[in-house]
């Protein structure tokens, strides 16, 4: 029977099918969350003189071993049962007897499966964050090895500056920090025990909220129980956002390099191993990883519109909508953890030139040095950018290719310290 039937009234399998979905394949990947919300709830229980020591010790001794056997990868889902928590309740009691069946006092599966999705997605942040800091470290060890190795910069496509592979590198890098601040303002959200809040309204159990939230690691408590339940697809919409920062912080990198791997610019090489080929072509050396990092990553960034649409014009209250945000959410988490796994590890391996600007097409990156030579020596910013122009237009225009950049953040100054103080101090937020 299900956990909602009164009897043994038969649902129609055709709605079990439709209302079921792919819950069970999602849930799957709540089960150790469940288990872990099954278990404080019950120590709550028991601390409040709602069930005896020895039913909490039995709960307790039986729910370890689910959680042992989801570890171990021999759990599963019967297709009998709907979801995660009417599995786990169905095994209690099956295991042993009645007192399995006082798991479910005080709470509603409203109120578990948001405790379980906020479990779940601080555990995916705390991934997220540590690939993050990885693909950042890798990044400033980069600009540092190449912090005087020039290299064209460029607006509206065209040449532009002088840049240097230790700015570009350094750019990527701080770009995270910003992308961080946007992980752990999800974390600070999903970081709130909606537990206990029922189907919405409380109960009238005298239930120990604080005690869970303690239990289970979260920094404070959803007080409001109406606003517990609002919280989901919130809370999956504001992780959405931040994921989508970081998708968008790989995407633009991965553009980056499939152009100067392009050998009209030749910037950059990576060992033929991490390259693929072409069928009809054997000069090819194809950035096919970096064009499906950028893809998959341009659709991550979608995820938040997907979960807004779901959610837009709800009312208060538990809907069954939100069962929907999983299969929108979860994939796109796995998604970004492969594409920043990915780009870890080869990014580490990229080949730089560091004779690009030995070629006579990028003169005119030395436009504006020379540009600001002249207004040194007296002359006012709008002459000297005329006579510079003119000298452009007839072809004599030449410059020595010297930069002299000190301002915090150019060529010569890149900050890789400080921006390595805000990265630590933002990533600690997530703890």
């Amino acid at each position: 029977m299900k956990l909602w039937q009164k009897d043994a009234t038969n649902t129609s399998q055709q709605i079990v099918d439709f209302t079921v979905g792919n819950d069970r394949q999602f849930d799957l990947l709540l089960a150790q969350h469940d288990v872990k919300g099954s278990l404080a709830h019950a120590a709550m229980l028991c601390a409040t003189g709602i069930i005896s020591e020895a039913d909490h010790g039995t709960i307790e001794h039986t729910l370890h071993d689910i959680l042992n056997d989801i570890q171990n990868g021999t759990f599963s889902i019967d297709e009998k049962q709907e979801d995660i928590h009417s599995q786990i309740e169905s095994m209690l009691v099956e295991r042993i007897g009645n007192s399995g069946k006082s798991i479910h006092t005080g709470r509603s599966r409203n109120d578990q499966v948001a405790v379980d999705i906020k479990l779940f997605l601080k555990a995916e942040i705390k991934e997220i964050k540590d690939l993050a800091i990885t693909l950042f470290q890798t990044l400033q060890s980069l600009s540092n090895r190449y912090a005087h190795v020039l290299m064209p910069g460029y607006t509206h496509m065209q040449v532009a500056m002088p840049s240097s592979f230790g700015l570009w590198f350094g750019a990527y890098a701080e770009s995270l920090t910003d992308d961080m601040e946007m992980l752990a303002s999800a974390w600070a959200v999903v970081n709130k025990n909606p537990l206990g809040s029922g189907a919405g309204y409380g109960s009238s159990f005298p239930l120990d909220r604080k005690l869970t939230t303690s239990l289970l690691g979260f920094a404070t408590l959803n007080y409001n129980s109406i606003y517990a339940q609002m919280t989901r697809g919130k809370s999956e919409k504001i992780t959405a956002m931040a994921i989508a920062n970081i998708a968008a912080t790989l995407s633009r990198l991965s553009t980056d390099l499939c152009l100067y791997m392009n050998q009209n610019f030749g910037f950059i090489t990576f060992p033929s191993h991490l390259t693929t080929g072409s069928s009809i072509m054997p000069h090819k050396k194809n950035p096919d990883v970096f064009e499906l990092i950028r893809a998959k990553c341009n659709r991550i960034q979608a995820t938040p519109n997907e979960l807004t649409l779901l959610t837009t014009n709800l009312p208060s209250g538990y809907h069954r909508d939100m069962q929907l945000t999983k299969e929108i959410l979860f994939p796109a988490l796995s998604e970004l953890k492969s594409c920043m796994a990915m780009m870890n590890s080869i990014i580490a391996e990229i080949q730089v030139n560091e004779h690009i600007l030995d070629d006579e097409k990028y003169v005119y990156l030395f436009t504006v040095e020379k540009i600001n030579e002249l207004v040194n020596a007296g002359t006012p910013f709008r002459d000297a950018y005329r006579q510079v122009g003119n000298k452009v237009e007839n072809g004599t225009f030449s410059y020595s290719g010297k930069v002299s950049h000190t301002h915090e953040g150019s060529i010569g100054n890149l900050c890789n310290e400080e921006i390595k103080d805000m990265m630590a101090t933002v990533a600690a937020k997530i703890s």
